[in-house]
């Protein structure tokens, strides 16, 4: 492409199904191995091909920018706690970007702009990562903990440091004013 060209508009056909104040950021057409389709960045979330939903930028872990190819780990909500959830890592989902365009910067861009807290903390036997993540249209923060694998997440002692460790946290991150 030309320095003023623009990549053509998203086609009518591959258009997820958008929220009234939802926009398209970027696109591209991708492919996953299991058949073609189209990655979606709007400034709600990540559209992936195969999903009837959008994944919100808070929902991702991790996102990874090969060169070529696009690898997303959403993140799967275990359980919920009194001011947090427990999230673990889904598989990882891999896509071959046939013209990234802007895309793997918009998904790193937002991902990160996601966060607004992350600390990873040791707990008996072994270790979490707290974070607080904005969610696109809602106020205030909302709070993760993703354990390390191994650690005992059911251990009385585990449950009462991490939450512990939550309300120090959100303590911690509060604004001045509140």
């Amino acid at each position: 492409m030309g320095l003023f060209s623009r990549k053509p508009k998203l086609p009518p056909a591959a258009r997820p199904p958008l929220a009234d104040d939802e926009r398209v950021l970027a696109w591209s057409a991708a492919g996953n191995g299991e058949g073609d389709g189209v990655v979606v960045a709007s400034n709600l979330g990540l559209w992936l091909p195969g999903r009837g939903h959008r994944l919100g930028w808070h929902d991702i872990l991790k996102a990874v920018w090969s060169g070529h190819e696009l690898t997303v780990t959403p993140a799967e909500r275990v359980t919920e706690r009194d001011g947090y959830q427990v999230v673990a890592d889904c598989p990882a989902e891999t896509y071959l970007l046939v013209e990234p365009g802007d895309l793997p910067h918009q998904v790193r861009a937002r991902v990160t702009r996601s966060v607004a807290y992350t600390q990873h903390h040791p707990v008996p036997g072994g270790a979490g990562r707290i974070a607080a993540r904005r969610v696109a249209g809602v106020d205030g923060l909302s709070w993760t903990v993703r354990y390390d694998p191994g650690t005992p997440v059911d251990d009385e002692q585990v449950l009462a440091e991490t939450d512990r460790l939550v309300a120090a946290a959100r303590a911690a991150s509060a604004p001045a004013d509140a």
